[in-house]
């Protein structure tokens, strides 16, 4: 959540944003931020809170950061130097310890003195020579160390002393875990987890591409021979043009993945658990195993270890086998039966210690792969126990086996956050549990829908069913009882559990002391929506009735209050923009809220304050809920809104909420800026000549009547401020700049005014900053009654609850059906529905057209249907705004210039359609036919084989003469088979009529998915792969003949598996959150060096609370590597980069258009750092990947083909080259206008490669071409213009000399005197220069001087941007939006 003031004192000065946006969009002014870095990263949403930029003085910048810390740690000290302090705290000096473990060396470890002995343990389980060890205690001179001990209590420990590892007798629980242990080393390089997505395994396929680790450049050929031996044609399917995008490459061949077979069979044996005699010999269980050479033997676990023992299948014999051999580690005893095992168990760790170790961290979420290998299935007693435990994760660690889940999530937010190192461990604590959860109730929903699982009422239908499984509680999505009857039945009870998320996690991010939510995760799996919550503690032995004491069982047909209630959500009312007010009980009482009604709060028996049904904590859309005798504002009539909705429970976006009251609270500035400077200015002219026709005057203008007013307001402004006098006589001046006017410039005075006269403290001084104004905590009655006439007016213009001070809140309940509000508050219940409508209008009139506006300058680039979602969400908008935001592009005169968005929209749209329908089409569907019914929908979605035939399930357990009988039945005469009636026409036109009646968007292909496919552009495989993520599908990867009209795409041994698809909260790190903003801050004034000292900060951080592995960090890790770039630390940013790659890869998916980023800046690190092939290798990845995600035709792919040219064009393969570039070119012309700086550079890089294969004419063309671009868009006087001629006049006179030659060959043949031509093969600093143009990284030789006055500028630009850019920082983006460059 960001602070409203942020933008205070830059808002005011120049009323006029819609000059500002234009400004900023001419060439000089973007030259002037050059050494801005264009990489909004990913986790950075909101402003960046640039204390720097402020031109209060400190009392201000403090108020300012302490307010965008509204979300949650409200508490924490913010002011930057004493967060530096805390830190210090944290970093302890390391120190180092030697270790000895028997039968090896004693070797050195590091060690921090916060680390407890546990994780010295971890370590010493990971080594390769000691990693069969797990039981074993550490020793320091003979005193065992108590395992949950930090290192720094552990008397005696210091630098270099000796911890001996001690083997220890096994219990049962040790000696499974030894087990265990074994199997998952044996396991290490099996991707096999990562396919079927089990404990947070997931792929990654970088280090196919860098051969290992990229560090080593020592290893690599030198330098001067690579350029001979780099193969760089790239494959056919990744050339421009081409038509075929094959499936197979998307997971290409990991050569260490070759299963290396250290044993055929480790299992439990049958004659588990030992009898009560073997039991006191000391046997804790008994193993069978089958050798590599295929010798079979029998294994005793004992107290003491390892040993054969002489049972055979059927027979017990107990006794040590000959020779004995008993070993306290199985590996030791292995080793010595096998030969085989010993020499293959060698070589696998190598290997697994070997990789990096990005590759084999588990990520905090599960990640599912939609696409898999056939993988052999291979037998695994781990893995068959733990499918039939409720184990989760290693939960024998913990005692008392099943997780309290509510009691740990609650408590953790309990723990303590007076200081940093207390906020860490809190949340780290937070996250962990989370994660915990997620995956526990993911497993748990998973159970329910499979039929593992007893229902608590067994006696009612199935879908009325409720379940607890591991102390979690699942429901599921439909309307029960007719709960939701009048809000749209199952409709509405699908969308209640992501609204009631969506509440949870507004509330969990405001983290109020006291108050408490339940933790909730929303799975789809099959078909079903599962809602996996933490159980109350005692809410399943009362009834419900009793145990509301807060809000309303019955939908507000009878409503309670309580005061303690009252005072918790008091506090989340203005973070949230909710409403305080009275709604009438079955009694006509009034009775006080702070909350929606059906927000219920039920004390528990631990006696926490829980609240639960948060599914209407925002305000409902009306936009999508027609209400009898409600008029909505003109801008939505205009559009066809009100819509009929599938259900009554649309709601606003908390962004939309927030980027509201932000450009209303603009708004507010600017009237009150306008009355002031009308009233200074009739003081200055003592024109004391009384009207009233200005009051009136901006009154009508600002009539709360959507949001034209703010595009009226301006003009006036601009106007004349004199022009309509004020109505106050000016008896007692108004003292607005006593102290402000004299610190500060004579033009930044009125910015520093109107930030405090408005909010009702006018004589000057910092005390009630604005900020604190804003939040209302101090209302002082005005001292000025005319400065108080101007809030006041301000006030009712935008429709604020307050009349002193600027607050805007929203009433939740307000058109809720059965909701009744007591007479007395008509006003402001007209006043709020008046702010609702305005919002509704405020999200078609203003949102959808910014997105618009920033897809088609190019500040905002989706490439697949995640990320369009994403890039819509962050605005504000639903998705349920897909089909308005299609028209919008459709009659843009633009168009051309928007076609990725439109295709990327009509993608999104069609496979959300199909979504809907597979919804209900698979709950039709028994388990035994799954794979038939889901080979059939997708056959019906997008192979061209016009009949598809479901092939149902063969009975093959039925005698033969059944059997002939079945095949030839008749598709659909069973019950269960429905599905398989379906047709490919049916199912497009039931899409063309979802997309009608839910998104109002009329698609023109309703007979098949060809016609869709020639219409809009659309690919096949980005069609599935796009279906496939969004229902879970997994599918079989080879070469997918869709096109075919013979047979169908899809056999039903394609489909490998369906995953669910999780929705839950995500705990953020916020205090690393801030270290990262304002990093990106320092970085975008230019101080890079104070930047990247505080993103390293930032990275510490979110290391400590996320572990090693999650998105942030990854963004974290991508804008160090840009910095250590620009710094010139080139072997550095590899480093950082190559992390973020695995990173992106792991914990976002392999071809998630983040991943394709991250691999185009990875090349070009390489390519700095002399690695070309490895360079091109990844450039190629890049390419396939979007072709697969969005297709060719995308302006991101202009910049990944010139990179590709420009890398050919550095080893001399000029054709491929050229093939790349003009590609490049077409794209840009396309999506920027012929005209554009970007077509310019385009131009000028393929001319350089005609110059290079010596094609003057064609260079000479293009270079015209780009040298009149340039003298149009700067002008003559420019460097790039002077730069272009000089290359024009060069080509030139190679051109005439060339043909001077070929002249003097015609005249005197053979013996002609050549005079040798100047052919160069261009210098790699060349083509570096030129990569880093086009990535939008310029370097820039600058004096001292220079550089302070940049600063001062980029300062001024960042001021002036701040005010008109409402923060769009887009995720995953890196461009350069027409940057002039500049070279060095």
């Amino acid at each position: 959540m960001v602070s409203k003031t942020d933008d205070i004192p830059e808002s005011v000065p120049n009323c006029n944003t819609v000059d500002l946006a234009r400004d900023s969009e001419t060439a000089n002014s973007r030259e002037s931020s050059k050494t801005a870095l264009k990489d909004p990263c990913a986790c950075a949403t909101g402003h960046n809170s640039d204390t720097a930029v402020m031109n209060g003085d400190g009392g201000h910048d403090q108020a300012e950061e302490a307010d965008s810390k509204q979300d949650g740690s409200a508490d924490a000290e913010s002011v930057e130097d004493s967060n530096e302090q805390e830190v210090i705290v944290i970093q302890d000096t390391g120190f180092t310890v030697k270790i000895q473990a028997p039968g090896t060396e004693p070797f050195d470890l590091q060690v921090s003195p916060q680390e407890m002995v546990q994780e010295i343990h971890q370590v010493l389980m990971d080594r390769e020579d000691t990693c069969h060890r797990t039981c074993f205690s550490l020793q320091l001179d003979g005193n065992v160390l108590d395992n949950f001990a930090e290192l720094k209590s552990i008397e005696g420990l210091q630098e270099g002393s000796l911890l001996k590892v001690v083997e220890e007798p096994y219990t049962v629980r040790e000696a499974r875990i030894h087990v265990r242990h074994i199997r998952d080393l044996l396991k290490s390089l099996d991707p096999s987890d990562a396919y079927n997505g089990v404990d947070c395994n997931s792929l990654s396929f970088l280090s196919v591409y860098t051969d290992g680790d990229l560090g080593d450049t020592g290893k690599r050929k030198k330098k001067g021979s690579e350029l001979e031996q780099i193969d760089c044609t790239p494959p056919e399917h990744i050339l421009p043009g081409s038509k075929e995008c094959p499936l197979t490459p998307i997971q290409p061949q990991n050569k260490d993945w070759k299963p290396m077979q250290c044993l055929k069979v480790l299992t439990m044996s049958g004659w588990n658990p030992p009898p009560g005699n073997r039991k006191m010999h000391g046997d804790l269980m008994y193993l069978y195993i089958v050798t590599v050479e295929d010798r079979h033997v029998s294994i005793t676990a004992s107290t003491r270890g390892f040993y054969l023992n002489q049972s055979t299948t059927y027979t017990f014999n107990p006794k040590p086998a000959n020779p004995s051999f008993l070993s306290h580690s199985l590996v030791e005893l292995l080793s010595q039966i096998s030969p085989a095992f010993k020499k293959n168990f060698t070589t696998l760790q190598k290997k697994r210690v070997q990789r990096h170790p990005f590759e084999r961290i588990a990520t905090p979420f599960q990640v599912y792969s939609w696409t898999a290998p056939q993988i052999d299935h291979a037998m695994d007693c781990v893995r068959a126990e733990d499918a039939y435990t409720s184990r989760l994760g290693y939960e024998e660690h913990i005692p008392g086996q099943t997780r309290d889940w509510n009691e740990e999530l609650q408590t953790t937010r309990e723990l303590s956050r007076k200081n940093l190192p207390e906020r860490l461990l809190r949340e780290r604590a937070i996250f962990k549990v989370h994660s915990d959860f997620a995956a526990a109730a993911t497993r748990g929903a998973m159970a329910v829908i499979d039929g593992n699982v007893m229902a608590i009422n067994p006696g009612e239908e199935t879908r009325m069913q409720m379940f607890i499984w591991n102390n979690i509680f699942f429901s599921l999505g439909f309307d029960v009882r007719d709960h939701y009857r009048e809000l749209g039945g199952d409709a509405a009870a699908h969308a209640a559990p992501t609204n009631d998320l969506n509440g949870v996690r507004a509330y969990s991010a405001v983290d109020v002391e006291g108050l408490y939510t339940l933790g909730t995760v929303v799975v789809d799996y099959r078909g079903y929506r599962v809602t996996a919550q933490s159980i109350i503690p005692g809410i399943l032995e009362r009834e419900q009735e009793q145990s509301v004491i807060y809000g309303s069982i019955d939908f507000g047909k009878t409503v309670v209050s309580h005061p303690k209630y009252l005072e918790l959500l008091e506090k989340t009312s203005r973070p949230l923009k909710v409403h305080r007010h009275d709604v009438l009980n079955e009694k006509d009482a009034p009775v006080d809220l702070c909350s929606s009604v059906e927000c219920k709060g039920i004390i528990g028996n631990d006696g926490r304050h829980y609240i639960l049904d948060l599914l209407r904590t925002f305000p409902p859309d009306l936009n999508f809920l027609p209400v009898e005798g409600e008029e909505l504002a003109p801008e939505s009539q205009k559009l066809g809104f009100p819509r009929q909705h599938r259900h009554r429970l649309a709601c606003l976006r908390q962004e939309l909420i927030e980027a509201f009251v932000e450009h209303r609270y603009l708004l507010f500035m600017k009237m009150a800026a306008l009355q002031l400077m009308q009233q200074k200015a009739n003081k200055d002219n003592k024109t004391a000549a009384l009207q009233d026709t200005s009051a009136a005057d901006v009154h009508s203008e600002s009539k709360p009547q959507a949001p034209e007013a703010s595009e009226k307001v301006p003009e006036t402004t601009a106007a004349s401020p004199t022009s309509s006098e004020s109505p106050i006589t000016p008896e007692e001046p108004v003292k607005p700049n006593a102290t402000t006017a004299s610190d500060n410039s004579a033009p930044e005075a009125p910015a520093s005014q109107n930030a405090e006269i408005p909010t009702g403290n006018s004589n000057g001084t910092h005390e009630p900053s604005a900020v604190e104004k804003q939040n209302g905590e101090c209302d002082s009655p005005l001292e000025d009654p005319k400065s108080r006439e101007v809030v006041l007016n301000a006030c009712k213009a935008v429709g604020s609850i307050s009349n002193t001070s600027f607050d805007i809140r929203f009433n939740p309940d307000i058109f809720s059906p059965g909701v009744r509000f007591p007479d007395y508050n008509t006003e402001d219940i007209q006043k709020q529905k008046q702010l609702l409508k305005d919002s509704a209008a405020f999200l078609v009139s203003c949102q959808i057209p910014s997105f618009v506006k920033d897809c088609l300058e190019h500040s905002c680039l989706p490439m697949d249907g995640a990320t369009l979602t994403e890039a819509l969400h962050q605005r504000g908008i639903n998705v349920r705004y897909l089909g308005t935001m299609l028209e919008f592009v459709n009659n843009m005169p633009a168009k051309a210039q928007l076609e990725h968005i439109y295709r990327i929209g009509i993608n999104e749209l069609i496979t959300r359609c199909a979504k809907h329908i597979f919804k209900t089409y698979l709950q039709g569907v028994e388990l035994s036919a799954l794979s038939a019914a889901v080979s059939h929908f997708l056959n019906c979605l997008l192979s061209s084989f016009p009949d598809a035939v479901a092939h149902l399930p063969v009975d093959e357990l039925v005698s033969r003469k059944k059997s002939r009988k079945r095949r030839n039945r008749v598709p659909g005469g069973g019950d269960n088979t429905a599905w398989a009636s379906l047709t490919p026409s049916e199912l497009w036109k039931n899409i063309v009529s979802e997309a009608q009646n839910y998104y109002h968007f009329s698609l023109q292909c309703s007979e098949s998915v060809d016609q869709a496919v020639e219409k809009y552009g659309l690919q096949k495989i980005t069609l599935l792969r796009e279906i496939s993520i969004k229902t879970g599908i997994q599918i079989l990867i080879k070469e997918y003949n869709f096109d075919s009209r013979h047979k169908p795409a899809f056999t039903e041994e394609d489909i490998l598996n369906i995953f669910p698809v999780v929705k839950h909260v995500n705990p953020k790190a916020s205090d690393a959150f801030h270290f990262f903003q304002s990093g990106q801050a320092k970085v975008q004034q230019g101080f890079l060096k104070e930047g990247c000292e505080l993103i390293n900060e930032a990275l510490n951080l979110f290391n400590n609370v996320y572990g090693a592995m999650h998105v942030e960090i990854c963004a974290c890790l991508r804008l160090l590597a840009r910095l250590n770039y620009i710094m010139g630390d080139h072997p550095e940013a590899l480093s950082n980069q190559q992390k973020a790659v695995l990173m992106s890869e792991r914990a976002l998916g392999i071809e998630h258009p983040n991943t394709i980023q991250e691999y185009m800046h990875l090349a070009l690190y390489c390519f700095a750092n002399g690695q070309l092939s490895t360079a091109l290798k990844l450039l190629y990845r890049a390419r396939y990947l979007m072709l697969v995600v969005c297709g060719e035709d995308h302006p991101e792919m202009a910049l990944l083909d010139s990179n590709i040219g420009l890398v050919l064009h550095g080893v001399m393969e000029y054709d491929l080259s050229l093939r790349f570039l003009e590609n490049a070119l077409a794209i840009n012309s396309k999506y920027h206008g012929p005209r554009s700086l970007k077509v310019a550079l385009s131009h000028h890089l393929v001319a350089r490669v005609y110059e290079s294969k010596a094609d003057f004419r064609s260079a000479l063309q293009h270079e015209k071409e780009g040298y009149t671009v340039y003298k149009n868009q700067v002008g003559e006087a420019h460097e790039k213009t002077k730069e272009s001629s000089e290359y024009l006049k060069y080509l030139t006179q190679q051109a005439v000399a060339l043909q001077r030659t070929m002249n003097e060959i015609y005249k005197n043949g053979s013996n002609a005197s050549i005079m040798p031509l100047k052919f160069t093969a261009p210098s790699m600093a060349s083509v570096l220069e030129q990569l880093n143009i086009i990535n939008g990284i310029i370097f820039i030789p600058l004096s001292q001087k220079d550089l302070e006055n940049l600063k001062a500028e980029v300062q001024r630009r960042q001021q002036l941007q701040d005010s008109s850019k409402n923060e769009e920082q887009q995720a995953n983006q890196l461009e350069l939006d027409d940057k002039l460059p500049v070279d060095d």
